[in-house]
Order: C-alpha cells, then sequence, then structure tokens
C-alpha cells in the first residue's frame, strides 16, 4: 500500500514538475506568472534529491554509515569536529552561497527568463549537486584533503600542481570580481553604505561579546546582531536624509574600492574570532531568513514576468554584457547551475565537520540544490521589472549613453521602453538620487526584491527599505567570499611559501600573515581597480572572465571525480560526472576563444585592445592602462586555458591506462576504521 502511495505521489510530482518545465520553455507572446517557474524548480529538485542523488549514493559511492569519518577519527576540537548535520548543512551553504546566485542570473536576464531558468534547473540536478556531492565524499574518505591533494594523489603531480596554480588565480579573479560588485552597488549610495560599514562594528562587538563578555551566550549575541542590523538598515535612511551625514556616506567608485581592500586586508589578518566568524555568522543568520522571505513572498504574490522568455539580445548584441547565449549564458551563470569554487569548500573545512559518510548526500547535493533555488529567485527578481527599467539598470554609460534623456531614448528604441521620470520616480521610491548604469547585478536584484517585497510586506511605503535591505543581504553574501577567500588564498600561498623560507609556512607567524594577506588582497585588487576603471563599467570583461575560470576550476573537479569512479571499478558509472565534464569542457573552452580572439571589439579583449591603441587621439594614461589590462585579462584567460587543458590530458591518459590495463585501478582513500558513534535511525 505504501509503494503504491509512493508510486502514485512522484508520478504526480513527476507530471506537474514536467507540465511546468513545458509552460516555461514554451510560453510566448503573453507575460507568465512566475509561480510556473517555482513549482517546475521545486519538482526538479524534489525528483532530483529522491532519485539521481540516491542513484549515485547507492551505485556509485556505496555511502557506508559504519565507517567512521575524519570529524570522528582526528577530532581534534579545532579542525576536525563531529557536528550537527543541519549545523554543517548551514555551514556550507553560507560558505558555497557567494555573489553567483545572486548577480549571474540577474546578468543572464538581458536573454530573456528561459535561458537562465533552464540552465539553473538542469545544470543544478545533473552537474553541480553532483560535482558537489562526490568530491565532499571523496574528500571524506581521505582525511578531509583538497582538491589540489586529491588531484596530486590521482592524476598524478602535475594535475596536482596545475590544480594548484590554477585555483590561486581563479581565487584572486573571484575576489576582485566580487569586491567590483559591492563597489557598483554602492557607489553614490549613503544609505548602503552607512548600513554596510555598520556590519563591521556589530560584527566586532558581537565577537568580543561572545569571547570576552559573554561566553557561550550564542543566542544572546545572534538577538543582539539582529537588533543591530535592522537599527543600521534604519539608520542608513536617517543618514541618507541628512544632507551633512549623506556627503560624509557617499563615496566614488575609487574610494570605495580603496576601503574594501583595507577590509579585505583587515579580515585576513586580524583573529579569525574577532571579524570573520562573527561576521559570517551574522551573515549566516541574514542570509537563511531573506531566502525564506523572499520565497514566501514569491509564492504569496506569484508576480508576473514581464521580460520575455527570449529577447532580441540572443544575437550576442547585448547591452549587459556582449555575446551570444552558447556558451556566456553558461558562464555567466555558474553558482546557480555549477560551480568549481563549491568544490575548494566541499574539499575544505566542511568534510572535516561530516559525523557520517551517509550525511555527504544532504549537505553536499542538498547544499546545492538550495544554492540553485536561490539563483531561480534571482531570475524572478529580475524579471519582475518593466525590461526598460531592468536595461536602464544594468546597461553602462558607454553603451546606453552619459544623460538619462540619452539612455531612456537608447534602451526605448530596443523595443524596451523607459522614460528618465520613470528612472527618477523609481530613484526616489528607493531612496537613491540614480539608478542609471548600476553594472553588476546587484542593485537590479535589490529592486526587484524590493518590488515583491513591498508588495506583499508593508505596501510602497516601504519600497525604499526594502531595497537597502536587499543590498545589504546581497553585500554580506558578497563579503562572506571575499574575507573567507582572502584568508583561504593567504593560507595557501603560506603553505607554498613555506617550502622556500620554513616561517613563513607558519600560519600564526604575524610577519608572515601580514605580507601574504598584503600580497592576496594586492594580486584581487588589480582586477578590483581595473573593474572600477573601466568605461564599459568593468562586469562586461570581468564577469566573463570569472565566468571561465569558476567553470574551468569545475573542469578540474569533474577530472578528479570521473578518475577516481573509474578507479573505483565504476567505470560504467563515470557518464555521471564525465558528461558534465564534456559540457563545461565544450563551455568554456569556446567562451575563452572568444574572449581571446573574437574580433567583436565588445567580446574579445585582444580586439578591444587593438581598437584602443589604433585611435587617432593621443593615447592618454588611462587608454594605456586599458590596453594592458585587455592584453593580460586574455594571458590570464589563455594561461588557465593551457594549465586545464594539461590536467585534462593526464586525466585521459589515468582513465585509458585503467581501463585497457596497463595501470592498476588503485584509490588513495583511507583505511576503513569503524564507527563508534550511535547508528542513526532511518
Amino acid at each position: 500500500m505504501n509503494k503504491t502511495l509512493a508510486i502514485l505521489g512522484w508520478g504526480t510530482v513527476a507530471l506537474l514538475g514536467a507540465v511546468a518545465v513545458g509552460t516555461v520553455a514554451m510560453q510566448r507572446g503573453e507575460p507568465i506568472n512566475s509561480l510556473w517557474l517555482v513549482v517546475a524548480a521545486t519538482c526538479c529538485y524534489a525528483l532530483g534529491y529522491r532519485f539521481y542523488s540516491k542513484f549515485i549514493a547507492v551505485k556509485i559511492l556505496a555511502l557506508d554509515g559504519l565507517r567512521a569519518t575524519p570529524a570522528e577519527r582526528l577530532e581534534n576540537g579545532r579542525d576536525f569536529v563531529v557536528t550537527n548535520k543541519w549545523v554543517v548543512f548551514g555551514h556550507h551553504f553560507a560558505a558555497i552561497a557567494g555573489p553567483g546566485p545572486l548577480v549571474g542570473p540577474v546578468l543572464a536576464a538581458q536573454f530573456g527568463y528561459l535561458p537562465g531558468t533552464m540552465w539553473v534547473l538542469a545544470g543544478a540536478v545533473f552537474a553541480g549537486c553532483v560535482q558537489d556531492f562526490v568530491i565532499l565524499l571523496f574528500s571524506v574518505r581521505r582525511d578531509g584533503k583538497s582538491l589540489t591533494a586529491m588531484a596530486k594523489d590521482e592524476i598524478r603531480p602535475v594535475g596536482g600542481f596545475v590544480a594548484y596554480v590554477a585555483v590561486i588565480a581563479i581565487l584572486i579573479i573571484l575576489l576582485g570580481v566580487c569586491a567590483l560588485i559591492v563597489v557598483n552597488a554602492l557607489k553614490s549610495s549613503p544609505w548602503g553604505t552607512f548600513t554596510i560599514a555598520m556590519t563591521m562594528p556589530i560584527a566586532l562587538l558581537m565577537g568580543v561579546y561572545l569571547r570576552r563578555i559573554r561566553p557561550g551566550k550564542v543566542l544572546e549575541v545572534s538577538a543582539l546582531g539582529f537588533v543591530l542590523v535592522l537599527a543600521a538598515i534604519w539608520g542608513g535612511q536617517y543618514v541618507s536624509q541628512n544632507p551633512a551625514l549623506a556627503r560624509l556616506f557617499t563615496f566614488s567608485a575609487p574610494t570605495l574600492a580603496i576601503l574594501i581592500m583595507v577590509y579585505g586586508f583587515a579580515a585576513s589578518a586580524l583573529p579569525v574570532w574577532l571579524l570573520l566568524a562573527p561576521r559570517d555568522y551574522l551573515s549566516t543568520f541574514v542570509k537563511l531568513g531573506t531566502i525564506a522571505l523572499l520565497g514566501v513572498g514569491i509564492v504569496a504574490l506569484h508576480p508576473t514576468l514581464h521580460m520575455p522568455a527570449l529577447t532580441r539580445f540572443v544575437d550576442g548584441t547585448g547591452p549587459v554584457f556582449a555575446g551570444k547565449i552558447f556558451p556566456f549564458a553558461f558562464i555567466t551563470i555558474a553558482c546557480g547551475a555549477i560551480s568549481g569554487f563549491h568544490a575548494l569548500i566541499s574539499s575544505g573545512t566542511t568534510p572535516k565537520l561530516i559525523a557520517r559518510e551517509t550525511q555527504t548526500r544532504m549537505v553536499g547535493y542538498g547544499a546545492m540544490m538550495a544554492e540553485s533555488a536561490v539563483a531561480v529567485m534571482a531570475i524572478i527578481a529580475a524579471c519582475v521589472m518593466q525590461p526598460g527599467i531592468y536595461f536602464a539598470i544594468n546597461s553602462p554609460a558607454g553603451v546606453v549613453g552619459q544623460s538619462p534623456a540619452a539612455a531612456a531614448a537608447t534602451i526605448s528604441s530596443w523595443g524596451f521602453p523607459v522614460t528618465a521620470a520613470d528612472m527618477q520616480a523609481l530613484a526616489h521610491a528607493v531612496g537613491e538620487l540614480t539608478l542609471y548604469n548600476r553594472t553588476g547585478g546587484a542593485p537590479a536584484f535589490a529592486v526587484g526584491m524590493a518590488h515583491i517585497f513591498s508588495h506583499s510586506l508593508g505596501g510602497e511605503t516601504l519600497m525604499a527599505l526594502w531595497y537597502h535591505f536587499a543590498l545589504m543581504f546581497e553585500a554580506l553574501f558578497i563579503l562572506t567570499v571575499l574575507d573567507a577567500g582572502t584568508r583561504v588564498a593567504r593560507f595557501m600561498v603560506q603553505d607554498a611559501l613555506g617550502h622556500v623560507y620554513k616561517p613563513l609556512g607558519r600560519t600564526s607567524w604575524y610577519p608572515s600573515i601580514l605580507a601574504t594577506s598584503a600580497l592576496i588582497v594586492a594580486a584581487w585588487g588589480y582586477f578590483l581597480w581595473q573593474g572600477v576603471k573601466d568605461p564599459l563599467g568593468g562586469i562586461n570583461s570581468l564577469w566573463p572572465l570569472f565566468g571561465i575560470s569558476n567553470q574551468l576550476l569545475a573542469t578540474v573537479a569533474l577530472c578528479v571525480a570521473t578518475t577516481i569512479i573509474i578507479k573505483m571499478h565504476r567505470a560504467k558509472y563515470a557518464a555521471v560526472t564525465l558528461v558534465p565534464l564534456a559540457w563545461l569542457v565544450a563551455v568554456t573552452f569556446t567562451a575563452s576563444w572568444h574572449k581571446i580572439f573574437d574580433s567583436n571589439t565588445r567580446v574579445g579583449f585582444l580586439a578591444q585592445a587593438r581598437a584602443l591603441a589604433a585611435s587617432p587621439a593621443p593615447i592618454s594614461g588611462a587608454t594605456a592602462q586599458l590596453i594592458f589590462n585587455n592584453r593580460l585579462d586574455a594571458a590570464v584567460t589563455g594561461v588557465l586555458v593551457i594549465m586545464v587543458t594539461l590536467v585534462l590530458v593526464e586525466s585521459l591518459r589515468q582513465w585509458m591506462g585503467i581501463l585497457n590495463g596497463a595501470k592498476e585501478a588503485r584509490v588513495k582513500e583511507s583505511p576503513f576504521v569503524r564507527t563508534r558513534l550511535v547508528e542513526e535511525q532511518g
């Protein structure tokens, strides 16, 4: 009886999902209700988790609840700690959920709602969730080893070295782009700048409170942090309305860039308990609460999507970023579908906290599924706006024009009507001076989120409050990646420099901490400064570079995963990771070719450098810097592709050798030790 009910229940979910996906895919001409996207996503995630992840867990990975994890065997109270599965889930989700699921889908909405939605759903279920799950499990079975260490062990030392260099390079680009998004969101915004600035002393107070004043009183410090964050949002409104105070918190993009570099250095160099841990805890608290609130708002309001399924910019002439749907939609949306950065987290702190192997399915597959749901919400938030408003916010002045009238005329000529009066009224409603040319995706997401909240919670009078709450929410998301990523990169550089001069490898030696923190901040700060000075807004060039880098890292992770699966004598199931790997190779290598060699000056780095160099006007210092930046971006892209190609070739040699019997299929797992923990029920 129960089996029959289960079959009927899951059959209903499958049918409902098929109808919803079909409606999303086939609807043309008339606006579509966002509830169709919610139903399609919910059904796809439910079916993927129930059936596909279970197939992987049973047939390929053979999860063993009796096998002791490194958190149990190596527990030291510091790095290896047996932790409640829900706490691990929250930690893992907070660590992987950076700017990608919020920003990428918003930027890709220039193609329409359809390409992003389809890629987020299919990419997450069949690629992103799979990568996170298998890498997490393989790291757990190797005492929590990092991705680069596993690459060295399973694909030979060349794989480990190349993966190490690629990871450092990709982290630097990622951090530079994250910082640029925050700068673009906060420039000329005293309300937003004040609110985000106040989260720093709030975090410091929480750290001192929890460590010195009231040790262990987590509930007290949580309530204190929540009240102070709300006070910071209300205080930001007061600051923005007071001319004298507003001037103090109104910064240009270059000034904000410098301030964020100072913050990144402090977050890396200060003790983790003082700033990083309490700020990340505060961030997680806000993240989970806001995501739940946004989900409820979308379901309750079920707004109509005004963006068409496909726009005229599928031809590659988009104002937000140039390039056709293939390959650029698939590198623009990374974290919502598949992200190489997640593999670093799945082989970083998370495997050292897992209490039982069976929990890797919920944490690895489930947390990525939750992040994908955030990406669907971002698509909805971007597409509930009128398209003209969306393009006015996200298009750089170099494309649409410097003045409000010129921008409105250009965008209206594309078939997306908008007026300067519309934009002025919207800016006033959200408490900003202007919303034109706010590239980076974050302001557009905040406007969409404020639109949803103001129509379901509080009405239009609270739209400004919701807008700045959304900006704070996004900035907290992004700054979590910025401070944690800077610290991770610092650890990796210290580890490498320790082979040259031993004291430099000591993570507790302050001269080494300061020197390596400065080195990492200077590296990503260069890309941030490049984006700030770019007349096209920086996102047009740096976000594709970030997307390519991120997906190349996912390619390395899937190479490692496929190699281990084949060594486990599960070659007949290797398609589970091999198919996503082949897709990513096709996407990233094609995108890299276009970004380096495309003759379109808005697409190709070298084409843009040539166009700037061939200008009849005298080359200024700023122009010379732009030429150098484009050539550097082309070189970085080319080097990353070459390095990942080496990993691919070495992986293929391993696979062919094992399959034809020339190499021994031997995995380098830790020996089996039976768990002493009580068996989980169910």
